[in-house]
């Protein structure tokens, strides 16, 4: 009741009539609407509903038609959701509105990705471990919006920026503007930008998201991509966060960098006695990451279009190795000393869910410790060039990906029966649907020819 008091006062503080609340669905896509100030105040004692039709479809609307916990066999009622406080946020561009997260609760709760990620964080809590962790992005700019995209067939694209020019200080003060106001949002709504700089591509950016703990960074990365692609759209531009949008230009990655600490503020993954300065910890961590890797690529390269982007060459990994310092691996150990040790997972995509990613990520640490899994040796040197055992080589497919997926022990008994199952299912649909799809190369391979 306190909290529902200090909410109001707020609310009726800042003349505020509205607020829009939103929850992420499997593919990381904010779902949500504007309530009244006294339709969101009863919410946050007594919870809302939302259709569970959002845990029901994917990213194009398109209901699932091999999933239980949902669809026209449940008539599609609606589930229940908690509005969490703790992620108010402001719009700059909506000066009257205030923004708040929800999550799914009840039966929905199993399934849901942010649900997935806080059950997760709970194990690690059970270990003695708090977990912080930080995205970084790399998205592509055009010079386009949703209307012309579709007019023009999604070719002959106009970058925000030509040619490749990494790190230019030329293109970033000629789109200062922009960058600045990408980098006061950020701080407004609470996603603070450590870095932002260009990429080597025509139009594509690098943003590396501020450290903090592990469910806040996840919150913090989808907002971030949700509200750039805001940005970019009230600009008349647009943003992509897909794996590989162009076989002519590297992917976008959407690296994780994850450490584990006590609960006095200690690193948990820096020794300074032990080889790389890895602890014991940190040494099982990467290794639980390494040997689950091929079984939880699923969560990670959720899209078929992610599985254009893990070919050799390209600064993304096609097997699960690991290194010290080495951006040609799917794990990157980073020696940052007691106060910034930590992991990089590089297998990532710009295409993650986060919630989903960085459950897979931390889980899998996390059972390594559990079992004191031992990686293998490190790699020193280009990664692409060896040949890896069979067991370290990633599944080519999503279908094969979620497969596995569903076929993993570990997964089942970390993430439960429920989730894995719907996720994995929802992973085989996209896959079958991609299946129905002619693309352009099968059209100028056989159209003549065959």
């Amino acid at each position: 009741m306190k909290q529902k008091i200090e909410i109001r006062s707020f609310l009726v503080e800042r003349g505020i009539e509205h607020v829009k609340i939103g929850v992420f669905d499997t593919d990381g896509i904010l779902r949500g609407k504007y309530l009244s100030r006294d339709k969101f105040l009863a919410a946050v004692d007594k919870n809302l509903g939302f259709c569970d039709v959002i845990l029901g479809w994917d990213s194009n609307d398109q209901l699932y038609d091999n999933t239980t916990f949902t669809g026209w066999h449940t008539a599609y009622p609606d589930a229940t959701v908690r509005v969490l406080p703790e992620t108010q946020r402001d719009i700059p561009f909506e000066p009257k509105t205030v923004f708040f997260l929800g999550e799914f609760i009840g039966s929905a709760e199993a399934v849901c990705p942010r649900g997935a990620l806080r059950r997760v964080l709970e194990r690690a809590a059970g270990m003695g471990f708090l977990v912080s962790a930080a995205a970084e992005y790399e998205f592509f700019m055009f010079e386009e919006t949703p209307q012309s995209v579709r007019e023009k067939g999604y070719r002959q694209l106009r970058t925000m920026t030509p040619g490749a020019f990494g790190y230019s200080v030329l293109r970033s003060s000629v789109h200062s503007d922009l960058y600045h106001e990408l980098l006061e949002l950020g701080q407004t709504m609470r996603f603070p930008i450590e870095g932002l700089h260009t990429e080597t591509g025509p139009g594509v950016l690098e943003a590396a998201l501020t450290y903090c703990d592990a469910l806040e960074a996840a919150d913090r990365a989808a907002l971030f991509k949700t509200f750039t692609k805001v940005l970019a759209q009230r600009h008349g531009l647009m943003a992509t966060f897909m794996a590989k949008w162009s076989n002519s230009v590297p992917g976008q990655s959407g690296h994780l960098h994850i450490s584990l600490r006590t609960a006095d503020g200690a690193s948990v993954f820096h020794d300074a006695s032990k080889p790389h300065e890895m602890s014991d910890a940190m040494r099982w961590f990467v290794g639980g990451q390494q040997a689950l890797m091929p079984e939880l690529l699923a969560m990670v390269a959720c899209t078929v279009n992610s599985y254009s982007r893990l070919v050799p060459g390209y600064w993304a990994p096609t097997s699960a190795t690991w290194g010290i310092e080495n951006r040609t691996t799917a794990l990157r150990v980073i020696r940052g000393g007691p106060s910034s040790q930590r992991v990089e997972f590089r297998i990532a995509a710009a295409d993650i869910n986060p919630y989903i990613a960085l459950s897979a990520a931390i889980g899998a640490g996390l059972w390594g410790i559990e079992h004191h899994i031992e990686p293998d040796a490190p790699i020193v040197g280009n990664a692409y060039d060896r040949e890896h055992p069979p067991h370290r080589r990633l599944p080519a497919t999503l279908y094969e990906a979620a497969e596995r997926l569903s076929a993993s022990k570990a997964a089942r008994a970390m993430f439960g029966d429920a989730f894995v199952e719907h996720y994995a299912a929802t992973r085989q649909w996209e896959e079958r649907e991609f299946r129905k799809a002619v693309t352009d190369w099968e059209l100028a391979r056989y159209f003549e020819i065959i």
